[in-house]
């Protein structure tokens, strides 16, 4: 009788965690969009990650030196390793992955073809080497963006569909409508300016949207190497990924790195394997990034919160 009554109490404890460190939205992995645009209102996706199996296990002290970091992982919607994960901080290039979404969304097609303003050209440093007046495609401008960091392929991208300061808008408008919540832009390529930043948890939370709605822009993350051929209104542009765990860590998907005199070394790390998908923030970590977020995966591949309790202990009612 007092066995029983005891693990009635520890499932009663359980449940009313489980109320308080799970987010607002339930576990929905709905198909990927294969279309350039926005996904419908209605489908936004809030990707809230629980603390319930953090809360629940001792965080070992890995060897992890950036101010802020956070492992995810994907499926589960769980929060693996967390250090200061809600504080907005400069994000450096890490800000490209809104930019993306919002040319995308404003594009309509990756075909779409944009002009060069001549305001792109001048911004330093990060250089696709774009040209004032070349007329490129927002693929094209894409893969500048996300290979060679392209601050001058931001700034096009900001500039060639609508006004600059309308994109800075739908960027700030973006992130309020997916639930970033510590998260502000001031310009699309990520120098530091004051007023311009992300959290941890921002940043995984876009990256999740980002690989859930946006496909096209993950696949564009994920290449190596490309060169663009010239055509008869731009010249030619080689380009390859600053994002080494492309090679190095096995399973790497992505997704993107940063560096400023404020942020420091910034790195956004996804990776695959056995089915399981991760994600690991690094901020603020200056020559170390990188092997700082293969040590987050490296544990969160080790680590199996699915065993431990049923999947949809993870999600809120909905």
């Amino acid at each position: 009788m007092a066995f029983a009554l005891i693990v009635v109490i520890a499932v009663a404890i359980v449940a009313g965690i489980t109320s308080l460190v799970t987010h607002r939205g339930p576990i929905t992995l709905a198909a990927q969009r294969s279309s350039a645009g926005a996904p419908a209102a209605t489908s936004y996706d809030h990707f809230d990650f629980s603390m319930l199996w953090l809360a629940l296990h001792n965080q070992p002290n890995l060897a992890v030196h950036g101010q802020a970091a956070y492992l995810v992982d994907v499926d589960s919607r769980t929060v693996l390793w967390a250090k200061d994960p809600d504080t907005s901080r400069a994000p450096a290039s890490l800000t490209k992955l809104m930019t993306a979404i919002v040319a995308v969304d404003d594009a309509g097609s990756l075909d779409r073809v944009i002009t060069v303003d001549p305001a792109a050209t001048q911004i330093e440093p990060s250089l696709m080497g774009l040209t004032a007046g070349e007329k490129v495609t927002v693929r094209e401008v894409l893969y500048g963006l996300f290979l060679d960091s392209g601050n001058d392929a931001a700034e096009a991208l900001a500039r060639g569909i609508v006004p600059r300061d309308r994109f800075i808008r739908q960027m700030n408008q973006k992130a309020k409508a997916i639930g970033l919540t510590n998260t502000h832009y001031v310009n699309p390529s990520g120098l530091d300016a004051p007023g311009h930043g992300m959290s941890a948890h921002d940043i995984a939370h876009l990256a999740a949207y980002l690989d859930k709605y946006y496909p096209q822009l993950a696949a564009i993350a994920a290449t190596k190497d490309i060169t663009i051929a010239a055509t008869a209104t731009h010249k030619a542009f080689p380009m390859e990924n600053l994002n080494r765990m492309l090679w190095t860590y096995p399973g790497a998907t992505g997704l993107k790195t940063g560096l400023t005199d404020n942020a420091g070394g910034c790195w956004l790390a996804t990776a695959t394997r056995n089915g399981r998908h991760l994600i690991a923030v690094v901020l603020n970590d200056t020559g170390r990034s990188a092997d700082d977020a293969a040590t987050l995966l490296n544990y969160g591949f080790a680590t199996r919160p699915a065993l431990d309790f049923p999947l949809g202990w993870f999600s809120s009612p909905a």
